[in-house]
């Protein structure tokens, strides 16, 4: 859930309490439930998903990105509580042609300011995640893995 606010001053509380429940709240309560009983058993991999708006916040945008950049954070948190049989990562996924880019302007579908030039495919992005949740990744957790095509 990502909507554009209107001014920080004119965001309302609903708004607010709705954008940081689904990108933060959610998370935490997921991870803090599966961690613990994940790590009292056999380990395994979490994989947040957060947003390059976490790291190039916009006007607009104060609630998700805040929501965004606490995930990161909750990221090196979980990772040193779970671990070291719990391994704790983040994609920071850019913009990425789903069901959302559908309302972007044709422009925005087209081509963004990155090194890349051009928005992701959702298939893209799986890579990362298998990535992420495999054995591949054994000595890999805390850590934030930026999948946005070289963002500037």
């Amino acid at each position: 859930m990502s909507p554009v606010a209107p001014s920080s001053a004119e965001t309302s509380e609903e708004l607010f309490d709705k954008v940081i429940g689904v990108n933060f709240k959610g998370p935490f309560r997921l991870s803090a439930q599966i961690g613990q009983r994940m790590a009292a058993g056999d380990g395994g991999s979490i994989i947040n998903v957060s947003s390059s708006g976490a790291i190039f916040p916009a006007p607009k945008f104060g609630p998700y990105a805040g929501a965004k950049a606490a995930l990161n954070a909750l990221t090196g948190v979980f990772a040193r509580e779970f671990g070291p049989t719990v391994r704790v990562n983040t994609i920071s996924a850019g913009p990425f042609l789903t069901d959302i880019s559908e309302a972007w302007p044709e422009e925005s579908r087209r081509s963004t300011r990155s090194a890349v030039g051009r928005p992701g495919k959702p298939e893209e992005i799986i890579t990362t995640a298998l990535y992420l949740a495999s054995p591949a990744s054994s000595y890999t957790t805390s850590s934030l893995v930026r999948v946005d095509g070289g963002l500037y």
